[in-house]
């Protein structure tokens, strides 16, 4: 009976501990305020420099603020979080958190294995104490986490390239240039021809150009103005596509990072 007493008991203290340490639920945006620290306005532009940022380079930094992280140490937390929420690309592990526990007053940058070579521990602990606490402490947080991930974006920028949207390969001017030259060369020939007979005559018989000439000429003038696709055409628009954050790729953290508090 007492053994299965002391069975039933380290059931439930299991249970327990496993429910105290239960993370938050995978966010769907990048910045993730738990506290409601951050002013609309002052989330919704952080959260549109690091979706642009991951579009552009496939490198995810997420900012989320909670409460507090209990009795458990902030990088250890901080850790478990970017692994369960997966984030970074999957097979780079090249996530980024930075995670604010304000109730606690601390704070920790956390990176995947494949941000730890842009953005070794010495950086982050700099980036903390340059740009986080001395904000932080004046009650500044937008303003540490907006320099933070600047710094963070300038350590990690060309780190990785974005496969997300490919640019179009851009078209050789040289070889349109080429045809232009030979068609040229060719309606010359033509002309002299004509000189000598009425074979290749560029003017009907009431002096207005054959169709033919009229059909080429134009031919010429689309080209030139886009039809071998220089100059026209493409998506000039932002680079979310008006959809915003895609979600967490699937990345993995192996402990890289540091801490700090105000």
């Amino acid at each position: 009976m007492f053994k299965k007493l002391t069975i039933l008991f380290s059931l439930l203290l299991t249970g327990l501990m496993a429910f105290a340490q239960q993370l938050p639920p995978k966010s769907s945006t990048l910045v993730t305020d738990y506290t409601n620290t951050l002013s609309e306005g002052d989330k919704q532009q952080l959260e549109n420099k690091l979706v642009a940022f991951d579009d552009s380079t496939s490198t995810q930094i997420a900012v989320v603020l909670i409460k507090s992280v209990g009795d458990y140490d902030i990088n250890d937390y901080g850790q478990k979080l970017g692994r369960a929420w997966g984030i970074g690309r999957q097979g780079k592990n090249n996530g980024i958190l930075v995670l604010v526990a304000l109730g606690d007053r601390k704070v920790t940058i956390q990176t995947g294995y494949g941000a730890e070579g842009a953005v070794p521990d010495a950086i982050t602990h700099e980036i903390i104490q340059n740009d986080i606490t001395p904000r932080f402490k004046q009650n500044d947080y937008y303003g540490g986490l907006n320099a933070a991930t600047d710094d963070l974006m300038k350590y990690i920028k060309g780190e990785y390239k974005s496969s997300k949207k490919p640019q179009q390969p851009e078209q050789s001017i040289g070889g349109g240039i080429f045809i232009v030259i030979f068609i040229v060369i060719f309606i010359l020939i033509l002309i002299f021809r004509g000189r000598g007979g009425g074979g290749g005559r560029i003017y009907g018989g009431r002096g207005s150009a054959s169709p033919f000439w009229w059909f080429l000429g134009g031919a010429l003038l689309g080209r030139g103005s886009g039809g071998w696709g220089g100059f026209s055409g493409g998506d000039n628009g932002g680079g979310n596509d008006g959809g915003g954050f895609g979600g967490f790729g699937g990345g993995d953290f192996g402990g890289g990072g540091s801490s700090g508090s105000w």
